[in-house]
């Protein structure tokens, strides 16, 4: 399993190493956000760590380069930065967790393996379109249309719409969505899941056309692909 770290703390970026390799990882580093914007498109990674707070290109920019290129490669965000905001940014830019520094190595092994273990899921059931009634899903081109009308969806609203449309006519909680969609260990009391549904039926579901996303109470939400 191939790595790309960006991290410039030389300290840091030794102790990761040396883990990472124990642990049978094989990892190549990026000590500046220039080096990995090269790197990124060089080949395909398994997982991605990149720090935010870099000298040149910070891990924010890469984050969306690595999504406007539609690479879907998890992205795992280690950083100093603890507050709720730069979580949330991150996120909402396309990575698949954070983890906040200091951490406990044993901790980075699991996130690693949770992301790793939840993309391969992904890629083994994943076809290159999903459908759903007369919406369609274009996994690779991350494209959506609805009755041929292309629809403009955030990155996390994709991933949330994947999602709903992987586990077509299944009842998926609220924890379901926040690991797959927002990770592992997220806040288990934000509304963010709430938040992002309403955001996805505000473009989905217009006006005038069958709904799609049903919230089913006490459970969770599902989308519905019955003609």
């Amino acid at each position: 399993m191939e790595l790309l770290l960006v991290e410039d703390n030389q300290r840091i970026s030794e102790f990761i190493l040396k883990g990472l390799e124990e642990s049978g990882y094989t990892v190549v580093l990026a000590e500046n956000g220039v080096d990995a914007r090269s790197l990124i498109i060089q080949k395909e990674w398994d997982l991605f760590l990149f720090d935010i707070m870099l000298p040149d290109i910070d891990g924010m920019e890469l984050i969306q380069y690595t999504r406007y290129k539609k690479i879907n490669t998890p992205i795992l965000v280690l950083s100093a930065l603890g507050e709720p905001d730069d979580k949330v940014k991150a996120l909402n830019l396309g990575a698949d967790d954070y983890l906040e520094k200091p951490f406990h190595f044993k901790e980075l092994i699991a996130r690693i393996n949770a992301l790793t273990r939840r993309s391969k899921m992904n890629y083994q059931a994943s076809t290159s379109i999903l459908k759903c009634s007369d919406l369609k899903l274009h996994i690779e081109q991350h494209k959506i249309e609805r009755n041929k009308e292309e629809i403009k969806l955030t990155f996390q609203e994709f991933k949330l719409l994947k999602l709903l449309m992987e586990n077509e006519n299944k009842v998926l909680s609220r924890t379901q969505i926040l690991d797959n969609v927002w990770g592992v260990n997220y806040d288990t009391n934000t509304n963010v899941v709430d938040v992002y549904i309403s955001y996805l039926r505000h473009k989905i579901d217009k006006e005038g056309m069958p709904k799609l996303i049903k919230t089913i109470k006490g459970r969770g939400y599902m989308i519905s692909c019955e003609e």
